[in-house]
């Protein structure tokens, strides 16, 4: 009698085992399933825009296009760190069901990003108005008032958009990224039929690509913005001026700032391994190198459409001292790492065959060696993402921050000298070791914080 309450009381128990662990966890794999639609959405929208856009304004315009929109993109960096502060605190302040506390960060958040914007964009129509785009481009000067206008076009929207995306970091730090994901595919499809229609009523225009490109999917995040704050249940965190809390600023930006920092450093020791590449080796080494990074590179979107929602659901844990779920989270998210492991060699067995079937047989001579050396930095990549994301939900970034600054100021001599010692395989090395030697510390870290031994420099 026993035995057979035994085998029917069994399904029950994984029913109660995946309904105990789940709110988090089946919240985690939601978001996940949404983000894998979005990005799909997107990966095949930024494809066909490709060519349309070419089609629409020529090739010369479109190079011009992609440097100067390129340049611009900078512009989100000018938050400093704001929106990152903002998603662990609004993190914590909803797992204590603060709610109030949670609308005060929401509306302190906007106003000081609105300040912020309101300075940069001021800053930028100044600087535009001297600055001869033509010639920083090496373009012909006929370009030059249409590239100035193309310039005013694409910073307002830019600022404008880091005003509206504070919407997109609070679904986020709410644990809600899936639909996060799903806006932001949803302006890019939507400015992938803005630019067939343009195609197909107007002719080549930068000014008239540069509205509807940037300005759509801008457009689309207001849009749900207010959708959001007044027919849904964020109609009780929706924003306003009596709310506006300035004492919370301090505690947004001291993490804000941390953040800021790190990705800058990332962004320089990124931004330099192009430059060494081009500078020491040539354009076609350049070219190979970004061939065999953007193929390998794919594993690395998926890895992070994975671990990205447990970035505020570890703020969520750590809040609650969940530490056997972390404990639990981080084991899986190891093992999943082991499966790319698998997966990124089954793609160099089959890189050979690819790249010629992308690039062709004679565009490009792509070596196995490359190929291989990228895909160890890939891994790297995605093993220190693993566990930065992880940690940056608890909020300990203080390590990550020494580690990324040391490397950012000595990565151009290793570099350069790696580079002219080893080529292109070479300075592939220089980044892998910056990333295993975070992944290294984070694993120490995260095992200190979740047996709660973490002290000192661990959780800071």
């Amino acid at each position: 009698m026993n035995k057979v309450k035994t085998i029917f009381s069994f399904p029950k128990n994984i029913h109660q085992k995946l309904t105990n662990s789940s709110k988090r966890s089946k919240e985690a794999v939601r978001n996940i399933a949404l983000s894998l639609t979005a990005k799909g959405v997107s990966i095949l929208s930024s494809l066909l825009v490709v060519p349309l856009t070419i089609h629409y304004v020529n090739s010369t315009r479109y190079g011009i296009w992609l440097t100067l929109s390129s340049v611009i993109s900078w512009i989100a960096f000018f938050d400093l760190g704001l929106t990152n502060g903002f998603r662990n605190k609004f993190a914590e302040a909803r797992t204590n069901g603060d709610t109030l506390l949670a609308r005060k960060y929401l509306s302190t958040t906007y106003f000081v990003m609105g300040a912020i914007v309101v300075f940069l964009y001021a800053a930028l129509f100044i600087a535009n108005l001297f600055v001869n785009w033509s010639s920083i481009l090496h373009v012909d000067q006929s370009y030059a008032i249409e590239l100035r206008d193309v310039f005013a076009i694409l910073s307002a929207f830019f600022c404008l958009n880091m005003v509206f995306s504070t919407f997109s970091m609070m679904l986020t730090a709410d644990q809600k990224i899936g639909f996060s994901s799903l806006i932001q595919g949803l302006g890019q499809l939507l400015s992938l039929v803005a630019i067939y229609i343009l195609t197909r009523v107007s002719k080549g225009s930068l000014l008239h690509l540069a509205t509807y490109y940037a300005g759509v999917p801008c457009l689309v995040m207001l849009a749900a913005s207010v959708v959001g704050f007044t027919a849904t249940r964020y109609r009780a965190l929706r924003p306003g001026r009596k709310f506006v809390d300035l004492s919370l600023v301090r505690q947004i930006f001291s993490l804000g700032l941390q953040f800021f920092v790190i990705y800058i450093c990332l962004l320089l020791i990124f931004q330099i391994m192009n430059v060494v590449i081009t500078r020491e080796l040539g354009p076609v080494a350049a070219t190979q190198y970004n061939i065999a990074y953007k193929y390998f590179h794919v594993l690395y979107m998926v890895m992070l459409i994975i671990i990205s929602p447990f970035w505020s659901a570890f703020t969520d844990a750590y809040t609650q001292q969940d530490f056997e779920w972390m404990r639990s989270i981080m084991r899986k998210l190891e093992k999943g790492w082991l499966l790319c492991v698998g997966a990124a060699l089954l793609m160099l067995l089959i890189s050979p065959f690819f790249y010629k079937i992308w690039i062709g047989d004679e565009s490009v001579d792509m070596s196995l060696a490359l190929s291989a050396s990228v895909m160890i930095f890939i891994l790297s990549q995605i093993l220190g993402a693993t566990y930065m994301q992880m940690i940056n939900g608890v909020g300990y970034v203080r390590i990550q921050l020494i580690t990324y600054i040391a490397f950012a100021l000595i990565s151009l001599p290793l570099m350069i000298g790696s580079c002219r010692l080893f080529g292109v395989v070479g300075i592939v090395v220089i980044p892998s070791i910056v990333y295993l030697c975070q992944a290294l510390l984070g694993r120490i870290q995260l095992s200190k914080i979740i047996s709660r031994t973490a002290s000192g420099i661990w959780c800071k």
